[in-house]
């Protein structure tokens, strides 16, 4: 930092310690490819500037003219390591820096995104904003603005074409009063902020038989129902009774072919009464991002998880049904829950409370807020596969998790034991969006 002040010798004294650093680093790494004259010549050199640094010194000349032989030296002997061209330094330098951040990810802390509602109101999943009305949608700027406060992302899709909008459902069937059908969509893997592994939800509308598509993250699917209902129900109750009214109204039904799941798969075309324009916003909605917070990964080698703690578990060993996608492959994702199980514990639900070995659960402010339904916590409803006989009893190696949210969170209730080798880590530190709950997760 204040080099300035030094003389120009002891300036020349602290490079010939760069110098001889490098000169050993060719040594090092290119002996086997040098020459035994070229490696003869580094040493010379290399010992002739170590001299004048430790011993006698001759003054700024002999300095100088030792580390010029040294560097004539290295230019011939140096490969790749010297001369480096900027460019090489900058890749190393992210090399490393990709490394250092990679380790740091596997083994001590790792980002999470909180991506459903099942831990809520202890975590944030995703929320939608209300529908944006035709022409009300915000532009790129707002946008920008959205997403850096709020991490809010806009989803919307545009009209092909001038006409009515059509919604595609997996089967119609009609038992002479009513018509049952499921809406229809194409499920796929990817990332969000190119980090997050994620599943997606395509849907696709047809107006004057040309497709348009949105895609919504999977996760997004039950808040999604809301958006469909606030955008398409019109008079109706909600989007499905639309959608009955639209099916009962327009027989025959359009029929096409659309991949879903990897497979062509016949869907039914039901119109729901929503007239559009070309390039007009068939729908367009903000979605706020869930809580993002770092994962504690290291303290779970050196200390067994604690009832009451969050806990974060890999989804792809726990052999349920329910970790299944629709085209039955295993689901791959990281959860979050709370902890309610460790191994020979015994569980019980009691609604609105959960009882562990004979009595009221302990750990978490979560618990009790739960059993006493206090606030915003709604607590623990004895749904699912696995309270069917009223306890259960937490094998070996294993543990059971359930959401704060209980009547919206699948959980052990619905897939079971989690497996000791799927286990990540807890909750650290939610560090994004800037809100009350920014700071130690709990």
């Amino acid at each position: 930092m204040f080099s300035f002040f030094y003389s120009e010798e002891k300036k020349l004294r602290k490079s010939a310690g760069h110098w001889l650093e490098l000169a050993d680093r060719v040594y090092k790494f290119r002996r086997d490819q040098l020459t035994p004259k070229q490696i003869e010549q580094l040493l010379t050199a290399s010992k002739a500037v170590q001299s004048e640094v430790k011993g006698p010194s001759t003054g700024v000349k002999g300095l100088e003219k030792a580390l010029g032989d040294l560097e004539i030296i290295l230019r011939a002997t140096g490969g790749r390591i010297y001369p480096s061209s900027s460019i090489v330094e900058n890749v190393e330098f992210f090399l490393v820096a990709a490394i250092v951040i990679l380790g740091l990810r596997a083994y001590i802390v790792q980002p999470f995104k909180i991506p459903t509602n099942s831990m809520w109101p202890s975590y944030y999943g995703m929320t939608a904003s209300p529908v944006y009305p035709e022409g009300s949608a915000p532009n790129l700027w707002r946008q920008a603005i959205r997403l850096i406060g709020l991490g809010a992302s806009n989803y919307s899709v545009a009209a092909p074409a001038a006409g009515e909008v059509l919604f595609p459902v997996y089967a119609s069937t009609y038992d002479g009063t009513h018509y049952s059908f499921r809406p229809a969509f194409a499920e796929t893997s990817g990332r969000s902020l190119l980090i997050f592994p994620t599943r997606w939800r395509e849907y696709t509308f047809l107006v004057a038989g040309e497709q348009a598509t949105i895609k919504v993250p999977a996760e997004f699917d039950n808040d999604f129902q809301g958006v469909l209902d606030e955008a398409f129900k019109g008079s109706s109750a909600n989007l499905y009774e639309a959608l009955r009214l639209g099916a009962a109204t327009h027989k025959p039904l359009q029929t096409s072919t659309l991949q879903l799941q990897g497979r062509a798969t016949t869907v039914y075309w039901i119109p729901i009464g929503k007239q559009v324009r070309k390039d007009e916003k068939i729908l367009s909605f903000d979605v706020l991002t869930g809580d993002l917070l770092f994962v504690d990964r290291i303290s779970y080698n050196f200390v067994q998880p604690q009832v009451g703690s969050g806990f974060v578990f890999k989804t792809e060993n726990i052999d349920s049904p329910e970790m299944k996608d629709q085209a039955g492959n295993q689901i791959r994702q990281y959860y979050v829950k709370r902890l309610v199980g460790t191994p020979g514990d015994i569980l019980e639900i009691k609604e609105p409370a959960l009882w562990r070995n004979g009595q009221p659960i302990t750990g978490s402010a979560a618990f009790d807020k739960n059993a006493k339904r206090d606030g915003k916590y709604p607590g623990y409803n004895n749904t699912g596969n696995l309270f069917a006989t009223g306890t259960i009893t937490v094998p070996a190696n294993h543990y059971y998790a359930l959401g704060d949210n209980s009547p919206r969170s699948k959980d052990s209730r619905y897939w079971g034991f989690i497996p000791e080798k799927s286990v990540v880590g807890r909750p650290l530190f939610i560090y994004y969006p800037f809100t009350s709950r920014w700071g130690l997760a709990n």
